[in-house]
């Protein structure tokens, strides 16, 4: 056996191995989600855990037995997620490269506005499905109960130097320009003064399930948080990128001691 086959079967070991917790994982997912938004990824999950299951057996054997058309279609599986996996970190520099919230004089907090952020995935989120999902899973994942719970106690001024995250500037209180008169966190009562220019002003509703989540503002500070975790995965998939395209070298190496031996045996 060449080191470069035995390294590859390696790799292939390992990546099977990880593949069969996903695959767990997934099938978990599928049977005790109670809401749809627990649900989403179960189907993701088993897709990509078999598929990492199936390459790298396919790996594996074509390596270690030395089965080169398994090997051929394990570096073609390769070069083909390398290609997508580069476009991919591509596209997601391109489309998180716009956007940032604004700065309030005064504020601890920033504000968020939709227009600020890229067509994509402005397109995306005004979608009425897509964001119907959206918001289900915001409120089932009780990002503004919990805000009203940690600032109940929060006197105005108070309220106004703390340091919120986006969804929570943009989902779960209206937006400053609105003027409306502060009650607790959550709950906020309109006055003769309050902006008609702002569309979120009239969104805005003091019920737990509506407060501003059909507001621009909130698509606006999901997009922010999209933008921060796609920038971040970005990041590792430079770093995959790199991987892959090592072991993608190593497999080629072993491709060619493949049909070096079966040359060989010929003979």
């Amino acid at each position: 056996m060449r080191l470069s086959n035995n390294l590859v079967g390696f790799l292939n070991f390992l990546t099977f191995l990880l593949s069969i917790p996903m695959v767990v994982a997934g099938v978990w997912l599928s049977k005790q989600g109670a809401t749809e938004c627990e649900k989403f990824l179960d189907k993701p999950v088993i897709i990509l855990g078999v598929f990492l299951m199936l390459v790298s057996l396919a790996g594996f054997i074509g390596a270690c037995f030395r089965v080169s058309w398994l090997l051929w279609v394990y570096l073609l599986v390769m070069f083909l997620l390398i290609v997508v996996l580069f476009g991919y970190t591509i596209f997601a520099f391109a489309i998180t490269n716009k956007g940032a919230g604004n700065v309030l004089s005064g504020k601890g907090y920033k504000e968020y506005k939709l227009g600020d952020y890229s067509h994509w995935l402005q397109k995306r989120v005004n979608s009425t499905k897509n964001w119907n999902k959206i918001k289900s899973c915001l409120i089932d994942s009780k990002v503004c109960s919990n805000f009203q719970d940690k600032y109940l106690n929060d006197t105005l001024t108070e309220f106004y130097e703390e340091n919120l995250s986006a969804l929570q500037s943009g989902c779960c209180k209206p937006s400053d320009d609105c003027g409306f008169a502060y009650v607790s966190p959550t709950v906020w009562t309109k006055n003769a003064t309050s902006s008609t220019v702002n569309p979120d002003c009239n969104e805005w509703d003091n019920d737990a399930k509506a407060l501003c989540f059909n507001c621009q503002s909130c698509k606006a500070g999901l997009l922010d948080n999209l933008k921060s975790n796609w920038k971040k995965t970005a990041v590792v998939n430079i770093v995959f990128l790199i991987f892959l395209i090592v072991v993608y070298s190593v497999g080629c190496c072993a491709f060619r001691n493949n049909r070096r031996d079966n040359e060989y045996y010929k003979q």
